[in-house]
């Protein structure tokens, strides 16, 4: 289960975070899961749960996931789009060449941080 390790540098990245602005607490984590992430969301939240009892700062933090669905844009003409899937045409111009623009990672959004 990856969702362990991914959650550790998480919650370091937000206690280096919170470190920098010299806050005291860290009181909500805002993280944009890809639906092509490789991420399950309820492990991730159940990770997070179990690692911040551990954490100092992270400690009453609440997790706030926010799905994100594939978006991708048309190499012919720009247009962005959501995917549903791979193959997929323009809806502008109909081509078939698409590039993933998001969906595809997961991304700390936002800290809320007590000073």
């Amino acid at each position: 289960m990856h969702e362990f390790s991914i959650v550790q540098a998480l919650i370091e990245q937000c206690e280096t975070l919170a470190a920098e602005n010299k806050a005291s607490s860290i009181q909500r984590v805002d993280v944009k899961i890809g639906v092509l992430s490789g991420v399950e969301p309820y492990l991730l939240q159940t990770a997070f749960d179990t690692f911040k009892e551990n954490s100092r700062l992270c400690r009453q933090a609440q997790l706030v996931l926010q799905q994100q669905p594939l978006i991708g844009q048309c190499q012919q003409c720009g247009t962005q789009q959501e995917m549903r899937g791979f193959g997929e045409s323009c809806s502008t111009c109909e081509d078939k060449l698409l590039t993933i623009v998001d969906g595809d990672a997961l991304m700390l959004m936002q800290l809320e941080m007590d000073s």
